[in-house]
């Protein structure tokens, strides 16, 4: 197979991994001043919920009143007052510049009165930690969100008080989010959308969810038309913090009915809630390590239990997605047989178009190393469109990446180059400048050393 450029490969690795901390060598910075300036996205184009209202009520419900660990909560809690943000620490300007648009989105897509003060006590603090700082709390997390803390170093202090505990909250008055600010701009941005979200409605995360942000499968990376549906109804008069779920269910159906009637005409879906060991499974196989036979056994076993559920949807694809992951170094051609099985089901399940771009990533690289650019383009266009309106910049890098070398090997050398200028845009937002600069640095330096030898 052939080999492609050290930044292909960068973007590909980073695509399906954390970006872990890195020593730079001295001539990054050089190349950085070179590098065209980083993208960033405009008007958010969410596409509107398609499922019933009647399976949106259960979700409700579902994110509402239970934890991710299954915990039970005893009552509904939103904030009953407006809403006011402040954002402390040692944020980046991108980082405001995103909360600034998010708070924009939500005032205008959730109708959440929310607006950001800059100082004085705050609803909801933002603090902008190093991802040290938030692995010395909590060693597998990204960023967080906890009750009744406005500072990483009071919830240092309190963690373990019940004042810090999600089950014992009764009503929601002061919430604090930790956000590091020593990752790429993306991070930071999926970062506020999912843990904003969270201080204000939902705590819970579904897998059985195609279409929203509330997964921990992290498909999606801003707020989602459901996303936005799920908060609007969070906020309806109709609901007040204190009722019970016995109580929210009784009037839910008719909030979903007012803010979203298309739903009452969508057919009901059946579907199986997402049982323990499939969930245990899947976080094993995403463990630290890049497939190792742990891992392995652990995504085979997501898979038969998909199978024993009888699923077809999304769940069923992604432990094929992992297997794919897995295997694409070792066994290129198994990788692309299990690939094809996740775009199998996929196809089959609404509301999965993201989830088909990624698998796009894969199959289109295969078909690139065997020179067979051309074939893919169409596929490649698709998921680009896809990747745009997701606003996922570090996937639209690598599709445009990959856009690139598919028109060099059709011959079409000058559009490849714009492309490729275009992918460096993204990749600075999506991946992080200093990754990038070192990527083009380190193939700079091998591309001299290789015509050294071929002279």
């Amino acid at each position: 197979m052939k080999r492609l450029s050290a930044l292909f490969l960068a973007l590909i690795v980073a695509g399906c991994a954390t970006v872990e901390t890195i020593e730079l060598p001295d001539q990054v910075t050089v190349v950085e001043v070179s590098l065209p300036p980083a993208k960033s996205f405009s008007t958010a184009r969410p596409s509107p919920p398609a499922r019933s209202n009647k399976n949106i009520a259960s979700d409700f419900l579902s994110l509402h009143f239970e934890l991710e660990s299954g915990a039970a909560l005893p009552v509904f809690t939103r904030f009953e007052t407006p809403v006011t943000v402040r954002l402390t620490g040692s944020p980046t300007a991108s980082m405001q510049q995103d909360l600034t648009r998010l708070l924009n989105r939500l005032r205008r897509e959730a109708g959440i009165n929310i607006r950001q003060i800059d100082e004085g006590q705050a609803n909801i603090t933002i603090e902008a930690v190093s991802q040290k700082d938030i692995l010395r709390i909590l060693p597998n997390a990204a960023c967080f969100v906890v009750p009744n803390s406005s500072s990483l170093e009071e919830y240092r202090r309190d963690r373990r008080k019940i004042k810090s505990s999600w089950t014992e909250l009764r009503k929601r008055e002061r919430l604090g989010i930790f956000i590091p600010y020593d990752v790429s701009p993306q991070e930071i941005r999926d970062c506020l959308h999912e843990e904003l979200a969270q201080a204000l409605g939902p705590l819970n995360d579904l897998y059985h969810l195609p279409d929203s942000v509330f997964n921990d499968d992290n498909i999606h990376t801003v707020l989602t038309g459901f996303d936005m549906l799920i908060l609007r109804a969070a906020y309806a008069p109709e609901l007040r913090t204190g009722m019970t779920r016995d109580q929210v269910a009784a009037v839910i159906p008719g909030v979903l009915g007012r803010l979203n009637p298309r739903g009452d005409r969508v057919a009901v879906q059946p579907f199986t809630d997402t049982p323990r060991e499939w969930i245990d499974a899947i976080q094993k196989s995403l463990g630290p390590g890049s497939g190792s036979p742990r891992q392995m056994r652990a995504a085979r076993k997501a898979a038969r239990i998909g199978q024993q559920q009888g699923w077809t949807d999304h769940r069923r694809a992604y432990p094929h997605y992992l297997m794919g992951r897995m295997e694409q170094f070792r066994d290129p051609n198994e990788a692309q047989r299990q690939f094809q099985i996740a775009q199998q089901f996929l196809k089959a399940t609404p509301g999965t178009d993201v989830h088909q771009a990624y698998i796009t990533t894969q199959t289109a690289a295969f078909a690139l190393a065997q020179d067979k650019g051309p074939s893919v383009l169409p596929e490649l266009d698709r998921a680009i469109d896809v990747m745009t309106r997701a606003e996922n910049a570090s996937l639209l890098a690598t599709l445009l990446l990959l856009k690139s070398e598919a028109l060099r090997q059709a011959g079409q050398i000058q559009k490849a180059r714009a492309v490729r200028l275009d992918s460096l845009g993204w990749a600075r937002y999506g991946f992080g400048s200093d990754l990038v600069a070192q990527s083009l640095s380190q193939d700079g330096g091998r591309r001299n050393a290789d015509s050294t030898k071929d002279g």
